[in-house]
């Protein structure tokens, strides 16, 4: 049987525009409605959740420091990446007030998280996540996935995925100059 090639042509075009128009629908519907999308000047949602060391850690505590709150798991090979710049970030950037806080989104036990921080020589809190919490961040469907939160408790910017070192430095000046700094009570 001899194929026409105007048809397949046809048909491959058609094929193609389902998938192009399918794809950006994809993309949009699962970064959810236009209100989550952008979250830009909102206040970043209170939780409580527990450190490794088993401390209670409100994120409200941290009001009048910037917080660069990243989502991660011990699995994720971007987040490996990223970690040894918040290292050298918080040592930069903690005397200005800039406290970084990790939230560990895998189902590794509380031991396996803590062995693997201290072989990243991890220096800033870490946090046993919970999928609740992400849900209040719009769903944390990406990891790694870093919020930037100003001295007053909103947030500057959102990043999905490893993005560049360079870029993390531009949102953590934007979060620490804006907000009131507050003095923290020892």
């Amino acid at each position: 049987m001899k194929r026409n090639p105007a048809a397949l042509f046809f048909v491959a075009a058609v094929v193609a525009a389902m998938l192009f128009v399918g794809f950006h629908s994809a993309r949009r519907a699962g970064s959810g409605n236009s209100d989550s999308l952008d979250v830009t000047g909102k206040p970043a949602p209170d939780f409580t959740l527990d450190s490794l060391d088993g401390k209670k850690i409100q994120l409200s505590s941290y009001k009048g420091q910037a917080v660069l709150l990243n989502f991660w798991a011990t699995w994720c090979g971007p987040c490996k990446i990223e970690m040894p710049w918040f290292v050298d970030l918080q040592k930069e950037y903690g005397p200005q007030g800039l406290q970084i806080v990790g939230v560990a989104m895998d189902d590794a036990s509380k031991d396996e998280i803590a062995k693997f921080v201290k072989e990243m020589g991890v220096n800033y809190t870490i946090l046993l996540g919970k999928e609740a919490v992400g849900q209040e961040y719009g769903g944390v469907n990406v990891l790694p996935t870093t919020f930037f939160i100003d001295r007053d408790g909103k947030i500057v910017a959102r990043e999905f995925g490893l993005q560049s070192r360079s870029l993390f430095v531009d949102n953590i000046k934007k979060s620490l100059s804006q907000g009131r700094a507050v003095q923290a009570q020892k």
